[in-house]
């Protein structure tokens, strides 16, 4: 058997190995930023400051602008550079700052904290997603980015356990105790974590460059790129915002209130990445649109969860719109990067990512402080949960519209 023989016999343990090594760390990366949306009440006892929920919604925006507005770059590096070192370093510092987090005492030390664990977990999702694509290239890649995003809702699952954590013990210890367990996980990637071997397959297969292959931008990218940021209203809305609401309308405590949020939504979203990357990959096999089919679908799905959300009138009736949308967005969320492959070439993944990252947490930034606002002046948080159903619906027919012509664009070895 020859070298080449060899290698790609080993691929497809190797491939999912890298999945299941990223898995813990796309949980940390949304856990250590979703606690603060459930740990509030707890937190804003201790720092006065931050009563205002306009105030507030700031404390969450600087994360989000600074994250949107750093993910091009980030993805940008991250097809540049080894991404293994570039994981491993966005890990380690963002788990520094979630460390810190737990000492603070003011409303602008953790502002800045914010703002610089933006900075850094803008670094990872282009990076993790595109080492992933390296290594799932055909009929698998659907599936391993679902079941990486699965840690992402696992992580928005646990950052419910935050808010228990901050009422029954302290929320200082939940951020040192996170904090504390990413920066040990950064030792283990440095001793297991692997950079797929070049085989000039980003290149055309042979080490020659492809001068075939054009750039990121084009009709096709920035049809998705709308495609992913309208989405986005409704997905940080849900995130930032759902267990404010549930303690409004249902009279509900923090630790229950974020647990109910979190655990419905992302118990249901991680249920949707799996389910929706299976079928993504099986219904690519019969027309090369199918993944796009599977993202307009998960997307159809969200529209009743949002309204059920807004105007249900029962608190177990708003847990089942969260449902809802949680397993719609799950579908739609397993389907972006292995849809960006189709339309871009592996050279310009991790980049086009990010600048999907820009837009789409862009349109989050703004809306989450937005809603704040309206909160204060007495708008209700539901009202602005069922409006956000109409960019949903605009970009599940966008999505439909999307004209994919590969099922892997640049490469020249699509079975994983």
């Amino acid at each position: 058997m020859s070298d080449l023989a060899a290698a790609s016999s080993r691929l497809p343990a190797k491939a999912w190995a890298v999945v299941l090594l990223l898995w813990p760390v796309a949980v940390l990366n949304y856990l250590d930023r979703q606690m603060l949306a459930t740990m509030g009440l707890s937190i804003k006892a201790d720092i006065t400051e931050l009563q205002s929920a306009e105030r507030f919604g700031q404390l969450m925006a600087i994360f989000m602008w600074v994250y949107a507005f750093c993910s091009p770059l980030g993805g940008f590096i991250a097809d540049r550079v080894n991404r293994k070192w570039l994981i491993i370093g966005s890990l380690a510092v963002w788990s520094g700052v979630t460390l810190l987090m737990g000492q603070m005492h003011g409303f602008q030390q953790m502002y800045w904290l914010r703002a610089v664990m933006g900075l850094s977990e803008a670094f990872y999702m282009p990076a993790g997603l595109a080492l992933i694509a390296d290594f799932h290239r055909g009929s698998t890649r659907s599936l391993a980015v679902g079941v990486h995003m699965s840690g992402v809702y696992m992580g928005q699952a646990l950052g419910g356990v935050g808010g228990w954590v901050a009422q029954e013990i302290s929320w200082r210890a939940a951020f040192f105790g996170c904090g504390l367990i990413g920066v040990v996980y950064a030792g283990v990637l440095m001793l297991f974590l692997r950079e797929r071997e070049s085989d000039g397959a980003a290149s055309g297969g042979d080490g020659k460059p492809d001068v075939d292959q054009g750039s990121v931008v084009g009709w096709g990218f920035i049809l998705l790129l709308i495609c992913f940021s309208l989405p986005s209203l409704p997905g940080w809305a849900v995130k930032n915002w759902l267990p404010t609401l549930l303690q409004d309308r249902f009279l509900l405590e923090q630790k229950s209130s974020g647990l109910w949020a979190t655990m419905t939504n992302a118990g249901a979203a991680f249920v949707g990445v799996l389910v929706g990357g299976q079928l993504a990959d099986r219904w690519t096999r019969r027309s090369v649109r199918g993944r796009t089919w599977v993202s307009a679908l998960g997307l159809a799905l969200t529209v009743p969860g949002l309204l059920g959300i807004g105007l249900a009138p029962s608190f177990w009736m708003v847990l089942v719109g969260t449902a809802a949308f949680g397993l719609g967005f799950g579908m739609f969320d397993a389907n972006n990067m292995p849809i960006l492959c189709q339309l871009a070439p592996a050279r310009f993944r991790a980049t086009g990512y990010g600048l999907m990252n820009f837009v789409g947490i862009s349109f989050g930034a703004y809306l989450t402080p937005v809603l704040g606002k309206l909160k204060d002046h007495g708008v209700p948080l539901a009202q602005g949960f069922a409006l956000c159903a109409i960019p949903v619906v605009i970009a599940a027919l966008l999505m439909l519209s999307l004209r994919p012509t590969a099922l892997d664009r640049g490469m020249r070895d699509p079975v994983a």
